[in-house]
């Protein structure tokens, strides 16, 4: 058999349907083979970079392995979305091919080590030598990319191998890892024995839940326990979904990405923290002062990463294996309560959040311009379907979404990517989220520092269609470094190359073919919003906004030099 057409076979064996790429001559004998595949969709991308967020995309909304490659040129072109997905825990596979290898020391174009690229941002870099190894190489990368902490695998293919012959290849896959988690590790039972002695003891518990019980699907688990123990249940920017927003033990999103002074409060006071599926990194903690290391909090910390458990903080309870199987234990060991209870303390933080909420709502009727983000929020949430998913990029949208936007179910309907936080993320996710969940209206939230990256794949938006609507915020720079350049350095820094010259994003859209919109007043803002969301092809709205460093949104350290500076602000 061509070795091309084992490769292909195994992906379709593992039940892979696309692939998201882009075609190079070192490509084209796998590409030969891929005619006689048309079950598995090859995705054209515009950027070999923007290929591999629609992966990670991918990956994300559909709970399988991502899937992407590149040819031997745009190998490094990839680099900054793998890593992302390496930081992230993303499951993918990372395809690249080469030059014949006896020719890397000859400078033979387009040739280099992807080897060194990619070992330092992958579970592991696989270079095929030879072609028979083929359907052991797959086997392998989705068994490493879908079971313990989950992350990218790149496998690299030389042209030469890929159009070789394979003498009775052995085809077969492990079936348990076509999807993730691939297999669900259990935390020893006597240390689940002592989380659970902890948590019945605490008189002030709460729960910090990271991106990694939304891979492990435990949003039940973790809603179960939290009414068990009537425990206040915090999540990270990139965890948002595991609890709905609306339950009463939601406090929303904790740290310095998306956290309230409430929520953060809840922590700081907090005498049990149980961290699940969370690094601990610096977002989340504020730098490591949420909270601080020796505020006295116990903690307990599940993982399945033996590197995360306890990393940062002096933990009490280490437990390494899967959220949902090692919560479902921990439910087990559990004493459900007897009957409703008074509950002073969420009471009392539900009182505090009646009293925020009322700021907020004020905000959100402003009928100012540029629009205030708020009424943006307020507005999406009373247009946007039941069936939806939000894919966001760092800056303005990332930062009041995961403050003020609350999901009303659990699972994953909001995509941030926040580990490594590189600009020019959501756009090409969002085809990828396309394509994993055809059936819903997909918001892609950029702004036009992050377009300037991406631009380009409005022409494969147009060409893929769906009901997928890029909403635009123009700052007319980048806002997000204006504002901790003016926060923390000074006001003349915040002018120093950031700012752009006046673009029209309308006619760059319309010039892909796509339903442009330029909303300039809050009267016209849902309106557009519904009627862009009634259209079964992709969108563009461009909203003006004003940059951070002239309305502070809140981030901790942001909010504190803005009330001492007298600068406009949201608390």
């Amino acid at each position: 058999m061509n070795a091309s057409k084992a490769l292909l076979e195994m992906l379709k064996d593992y039940e892979v349907e696309h692939v998201f790429g882009l075609p190079g001559e070192t490509t084209l004998n796998l590409y030969e083979q891929w005619l006689d595949y048309p079950e598995i969709m090859h995705v054209m991308a515009r950027d070999e970079r923007s290929a591999a967020f629609m992966a990670d995309g991918y990956a994300k909304a559909s709970f399988k392995a991502g899937v992407c490659e590149g040819p031997s040129v745009g190998a490094p072109h990839m680099l900054p979305a793998v890593a992302e997905a390496y930081k992230a825990s993303v499951p993918m596979i990372v395809f690249t091919t080469d030059i014949p290898l006896h020719y890397e020391k000859r400078n033979m174009l387009t040739g280099l080590d992807q080897t060194a690229l990619y070992q330092g941002v992958t579970k592991e870099s696989i270079t095929v030598t030879d072609a028979s190894e083929i359907p052991h190489v797959i086997r392998r990368a989705f068994r490493l990319a879908t079971t313990g902490k989950p992350g990218p695998v790149h496998i690299r293919l030389p042209m030469d191998v890929l159009g070789c012959d394979i003498e009775a290849p052995l085809l077969y896959i492990q079936k348990d890892f076509t999807r993730y988690p691939g297999h669900r590790p259990t935390a020893q039972e006597s240390k689940i024995l002592e989380a659970v002695k902890l948590l019945a003891s605490a008189e002030r518990p709460v729960i910090v839940c990271g991106q990694g019980v939304l891979y492990s699907q435990a949003w039940d688990e973790v809603q179960t326990i939290a009414e068990i123990y009537d425990i206040p249940v915090g999540t990270t920017i990139s965890g948002i979904g595991i609890i709905a927003e609306t339950h009463l033990l939601s406090i929303g999103v904790i740290g310095a990405r998306g956290g309230t002074a409430i929520s953060n409060k809840v922590v700081a006071e907090a005498d049990v923290i149980f961290y699940i599926g969370c690094n601990t990194d610096s977002a989340t903690t504020d730098k490591w002062t949420l909270p601080p290391c020796d505020a006295g909090a116990k903690i307990i910390h599940l993982d399945i990463s033996e590197a995360e458990v306890g990393n940062n903080y002096p933990t009490e309870v280490v437990l390494i294996g899967d959220a949902k199987t090692t919560l479902r234990k921990v439910i087990d060991a559990s004493h459900a309560k007897v009957s409703p209870e008074e509950l002073p303390r969420i009471q009392a933080i539900q009182r505090e959040f009646e009293e925020y909420n009322a700021y907020v709502s004020d905000l959100s009727a402003s009928e100012e311009k540029p629009i205030h983000p708020l009424r943006f929020i307020r507005e999406l949430r009373d247009t946007v379907p039941d069936e939806h998913v939000l894919v966001v990029d760092v800056g303005v949208s990332a930062i009041y979404t995961s403050t003020f936007y609350k999901v009303r179910r659990a699972g994953r309907s909001v995509l941030y990517n926040y580990a490594t936080g590189a600009l020019g993320y959501a756009l090409p996710a969002s085809i990828g989220v396309h394509f994993a969940r055809p059936e819903s209206c997909i918001v892609t939230l950029v702004g036009d520092g992050s377009f300037g990256f991406t631009a380009g794949e409005l022409e494969t938006l147009s060409r893929v269609g769906g009901n997928n609507n890029v909403i635009l915020f123009n700052n007319a720079g980048f806002g997000w470094i204006k504002a901790e350049a003016s926060l923390s350095h000074s006001p003349e820094l915040a002018e120093f190359s950031t700012e752009f010259k006046e673009v029209d994003y309308t006619k760059i859209a319309e010039g892909f073919g796509l339903t442009a919109y330029r909303v300039d007043g809050p009267d016209e803002l849902g309106l557009t919003l519904r009627e862009a969301f009634s259209l079964d092809e992709p969108t563009f709205i461009e909203l003006r906004v004003m940059p951070e460093n002239e309305l502070v949104p809140p981030v901790p350290s942001w909010k504190r030099k803005a009330e001492s500076l007298g600068v406009r602000h949201v608390r």
